[in-house]
């Protein structure tokens, strides 16, 4: 599918945070909390430093190649190899992570994988001698079921409701069983052509045969990108989680990471950044069958909140040591964990994510683990022919979409209409002028007369442009609708289409090639905005 490309600096959509665009400028007040450069030279630097620690590569590979068999059995050959690559000191890795929403959630979520398989195919170029495995950490430790159960498609809301009594624990554990009738509202939405049989194949083989949530989730983006080499790891692992016991530990003994995160935050505070997310003092969760609950200390006990267990100090650590996989790491805690159980070089990630990231430098430094290169996402926005077409007829180009709806409108009926008074202000102006030298002539202390006059004028044009503008938007209420329509097309709910709508119906409308055009047009070191107009 061909489509064609235009960029816009992150500036020009005025919906970017600044913190992230200070970051992608490399402003020196934010330099102090992170070791590297955005630029594809500092990789060398990265793989040296990432060299030196080590990274227990047999146990990746074992549990990854089982994970497949179970979840993936067809998975490609590039994505099998690898693996295998994975357990090569010159192989390493680039990742992306998510929750695991439900049918993959916002488009963003494709644009954060293509990103990093981009990122890893521009290593492969740039360094031949070494290997390059892009990767999509699962979130499946995560327990904010009201943030994945829905997706918007086809201006429709799909949601997956369920009763409070099931969701208590991770989400990756939710049984798959109750999506039945969810999915027969979605199919039902996205017709019988040929690519939406093909992704309803997909999307009712990862919802109907695998259980839970997380290996639905592993089957359907397995499908969706494993042609790139794509590999898919679940964190929730006991033999992966035998690396992270002296982290957990720590945590457990020393409360480590809440001092570092907390000296950090003043630091930025101080550089005027708000710190993204709070940490605590235990960053930990505990999991059993009464679901992920906060782990606190209270004197001499290790209180489970909401859980009514406890432990003391000498049971907790028994349990940490024996059973890893009972602790789980919280936002503070889960990049430390990803960046010890993967040869990683860069994590890709969202405006939000880069910045709480840099809240956790010294945490890398006090494990002497190593920090990532972190890589802001390629965002995009789709324009449809049609939405072109009627742009072009309203001569509005697409970074005029960025702009607000009743601004655009007002500028559309004065351009088109021929409203303003942009000449009869120039010639009053010229009039008021000469009354101004006669007035000063006879009595200068009268100046401010015609000055204060002029004022009068221009307001009475100002108020008459006004009440024309008005008439003329109620006779032209259907053309100005169609600029309003293409507002909520490309920015539904006013945010960026990429944050609202889900990829379903793109995939409906250009097949497997709306992933292909992705990975053709998205480019991980140019931190613009891509606009992708269908042709």
């Amino acid at each position: 599918m061909d489509f064609k490309i235009a960029h816009l600096t992150f500036e020009d959509t005025k919906l970017f945070p600044k913190v992230m665009m200070d970051y992608v400028k490399g402003e020196s007040y934010l330099t102090p909390f992170y070791p590297y450069k955005l630029a594809i030279a500092e990789f060398k630097k990265v793989m040296e430093d990432r060299a030196q620690k080590s990274v227990d590569r047999k146990t990746l590979v074992k549990v990854l190649s089982e994970r497949y068999k179970k979840n993936a059995p067809d998975a490609t050959e590039f994505t099998l190899k690898n693996i295998k690559l994975l357990d090569d000191e010159n192989c390493f890795t680039v990742t992306t992570g998510h929750q695991l929403c439900l049918f993959t959630g916002p488009l963003y979520f494709l644009y954060k994988i293509v990103s990093a398989i981009r990122l890893s195919q521009k290593l492969r170029d740039e360094y031949p001698d070494k290997h390059f495995v892009p990767v999509y950490w699962m979130a499946s430790e995560d327990h904010d079921f009201a943030e994945i159960n829905h997706i918007y498609a086809f201006d429709k809301k799909v949601e997956w409701s369920l009763d409070k009594s099931e969701i208590g624990g991770p989400v990756g554990s939710i049984p798959t069983k109750s999506l039945k009738p969810v999915l027969d509202n979605l199919f039902s939405l996205m017709g019988d052509g040929e690519h939406a049989v093909d992704l309803k194949k997909i999307l009712q083989e990862a919802y109907t045969k695998y259980p839970n949530l997380a290996e639905a989730t592993f089957y359907l983006v397995d499908k969706l990108f494993g042609k790139y080499g794509l590999v898919v790891i679940d964190p929730v692992n006991a033999e992966l989680k035998k690396s992270f016991i002296p982290v957990i530990i720590d945590e457990l003994l020393n409360q480590s990471s809440f001092k570092q995160v907390t000296e950090t935050n003043a630091r930025l505070e101080k550089a005027g950044v708000e710190p993204q997310i709070a940490t605590r003092e235990i960053n930990l969760f505990y999991i059993d069958a009464k679901g992920r609950n906060r782990i606190e200390k209270q004197g001499d006990k290790y209180i489970i909140v909401g859980a009514n267990e406890s432990f003391t100090q000498d049971e907790i650590i028994v349990l940490a040591k024996k059973s890893p996989e009972r602790f789980s790491p919280n936002v503070v805690l889960r990049p430390l964990y990803q960046q010890m159980i993967l040869p990683n070089l860069a994590y890709v990630g969202g405006p939000s994510e880069v910045h709480y990231w840099l809240q956790l430098g010294e945490v890398f430094k006090y494990h002497k683990a190593t920090f990532p290169i972190l890589i802001p996402r390629n965002s995009a926005t789709v324009v449809d022919k049609g939405t072109m077409n009627r742009m072009d007829k309203l001569k509005l180009t697409v970074k005029d979409m960025f702009r607000d709806a009743e601004e655009l409108i007002k500028e559309h009926v004065v351009k088109e209409y021929s409203i303003g008074f942009e000449k009869e202000k120039e010639q009053l102006a010229k009039l008021y002028e000469g009354i101004a030298k006669k007035t000063d002539t006879i009595d200068p202390t009268l100046s401010v007369i015609p000055k204060a006059e002029l004022q009068k004028q221009y307001n009475a044009l100002k108020s008459i442009e006004t009440k024309l503008i008005r008439a003329q938007k109620h006779k032209d209420e259907t053309a100005l609708n169609r600029i309003r329509n293409m507002k909520d097309k490309l920015f539904p709910d006013g945010v960026l289409q990429e944050r609202h709508d889900n990829f379903i119906p793109f995939y409906i409308g250009y097949g497997s090639g709306f992933i292909d055009a992705l990975n053709q047009y998205l480019d991980p070191l140019d931190f613009r905005m891509v606009v992708m107009t269908e042709e």
